[in-house]
């Protein structure tokens, strides 16, 4: 089996996934104030920038945008997904295969799972096959753990988090996906959960800049292998600029202060 780290989605043990699901997931309510990247052409081009070691897309923007992107961008390829219109106990079906990502220049797939929703164990069986298919076939996979569901009060509690890296662990991920659990010692404990798995950082909502690089130097002091971003970056006005500081933060271990160009 190849080791994540002999694979494009890291540089030096860490990476920066640049996330443009956001059409699937959120809906052109997310472009709202920058209209202009609803062009998926947009995000891909700044997929380009040498901060970003992955750029995750469903199958649809990979099929029709990649083929011009594929020399300069790392594709991974997001295999389920689900819209903000389903109203229901959250569940994201599979709407692309391993083989069929590798067919489109996949450097890594990625999966989201929703462990504590009634439809987990349904989840967990779709997640085996995406695993055991990309094992086979020397892929790095990408888990978005997201612990959800009707009993479940508070899916940011410190335990819950580590529960979520422990379970991409325990399931066969390379690397884990999870929201902060709101401080450095919680993310320092879900990262020690996940093992050998690395451990990425949800960027969430957009937030001002000097907020969102403190939260990710926060993260980096943890232990947390990177992150993997969306609205904080291609929200905003000029995204090449918290791009430049998220690589100084992450690759080059940068505080926010120095990283935030005067």
């Amino acid at each position: 089996m190849r080791q994540l780290t002999e694979t494009p989605l890291v540089r030096d043990g860490k990476s920066i996934i640049l996330a443009h699901d956001h059409g699937l997931e959120h809906g052109p309510a997310a472009f709202e104030d920058v209209p202009e990247r609803l062009d998926p052409r947009t995000v891909f081009e700044l997929a380009t920038h040498d901060a970003v070691t992955g750029f995750a897309v469903q199958k649809g923007l990979a099929e029709t945008y990649y083929p011009s992107y594929e020399e300069d961008v790392n594709l991974l390829a997001k295999l389920n997904g689900t819209s903000s219109l389903w109203m229901g106990e959250p569940y994201s079906p599979q709407t692309c295969s391993v083989e069929y990502a590798l067919e489109l220049g996949a450097d890594a797939v990625g999966y989201t799972v929703y462990p504590g929703t009634n439809r987990e164990t349904e989840m967990f069986e779709e997640f085996r096959d995406v695993q055991e298919r990309a094992r086979e076939r020397d892929v790095p996979v990408a888990m978005w753990s997201y612990p959800r569901g009707q009993a479940l009060k508070e899916h940011r509690k410190p335990a819950v988090i580590s529960y979520a890296t422990r379970i991409a662990l325990e399931l066969g991920a390379d690397i884990a996906k999870v929201k902060y659990p709101r401080s450095g010692r919680a993310m320092a404990d879900a990262v020690a959960a996940a093992g050998d798995v690395n451990v990425v950082l949800s960027g969430g909502s957009k937030t001002d800049d000097r907020e969102f690089l403190s939260l990710v130097e926060t993260a980096m002091d943890a232990g947390a292998s990177g992150l993997a971003v969306g609205r904080n970056v291609w929200q905003r006005e000029n995204p090449e600029r918290i791009l430049d500081a998220l690589e100084a933060v992450v690759f080059e271990e940068a505080t926010a202060d120095e990283a935030l160009p005067e």
